[in-house]
């Protein structure tokens, strides 16, 4: 059975600073599916100024990953991500990160991994909080606290979605997303693709992630972007470069419950968009 290290709870990192510009912004936005259309995402010089998706947080908050002890990393899924922005990112700038293991849970089959990563401005103001749900096949059964139920956040049976966005995603974009600095050969390499059980290499979590976002700030948001204080996502299912992607909405209290679909299923599941 893999080891679970417990004495990781708690503990902090030191904390680790991120320095980015409107190149990096940009770069994330179209790794993400953002076309010269999207003007106020793509372009340094936008008469409104250049415009941050807030699903950009995920990069620099990679960097702060807390310790989490000798894992077996390809056993060390991601399962759910969440991401609280307390105010729109600006479009260049230093971010100081700390990472911390908030809990373990004893999930018998597997432990789930509670962690969370802060950014703040060098003047220590919040900026936002990143929430990563790993979960450690064959690591259960250490007689843990099997901690809270995960929350199921389904659309209403039978209701129409207030907003649809179809988008076919480029066989490239796994390569161009790489370039954020996430450079698992999963993503490109198909040999490590096989190994790991896939036809072929298929695309980042947090790129499928990041097109949910752009969904729901396009279909729902008439393109503010702004207007997102929040999206927490469950991945269900991987996409392969080349697949269609539908991100539907349903209204709910002051927000969006999303749901993401590929030609062979829903691929991302129980997420809620927050808004300001």
């Amino acid at each position: 059975m893999p080891n679970v290290d417990l004495s990781v709870i708690g503990k902090k990192n030191d904390p680790v600073e991120f320095e980015y510009a409107w190149k990096d912004v940009v770069l994330y936005a179209l790794s993400v599916g953002a076309t010269p259309q999207e003007f106020s995402l793509v372009y340094e010089n936008a008469p409104d100024g250049l415009k941050v998706l807030p699903s950009f947080c995920v990069i620099p908050s990679l960097k702060a990953f807390p310790d989490v002890g000798d894992v077996d990393w390809p056993l060390f899924l991601h399962g759910e991500m969440s991401i609280r922005l307390h105010r729109p990112l600006p479009p260049e700038g230093k971010i100081v990160q700390i990472g911390e293991v908030k809990n373990i849970y004893d999930k018998g089959k597997g432990a789930v991994y509670d962690i969370c990563i802060t950014g703040r401005t060098t003047e220590g103001e919040l900026l936002y909080e990143a929430g990563y749900v790993n979960f450690y096949l064959g690591a259960g059964g250490f007689g843990g606290d099997p901690g809270p139920k995960g929350e199921r956040i389904d659309p209403p049976e039978g209701d129409d979605p207030d907003f649809s966005v179809t988008e076919t995603v480029p066989v490239s974009q796994a390569a161009l997303y790489r370039l954020n600095g996430d450079l698992n050969p999963l993503h490109i390499d198909p040999v490590a693709a096989k190994r790991a059980g896939f036809e072929r290499p298929i695309l980042h979590g947090l790129c499928t992630y990041g097109y949910a976002v752009r969904g729901v700030i396009n279909g729902g948001l008439n393109g503010d972007s702004g207007r997102l204080a929040g999206f927490s996502a469950r991945f269900s299912s991987p996409v392969y470069p080349g697949e269609t992607l539908t991100t539907q909405g349903w209204k709910a209290d002051k927000g969006y419950i999303v749901r993401v679909s590929s030609p062979t299923g829903t691929v991302i599941t129980h997420a809620y968009a927050g808004l300001r």
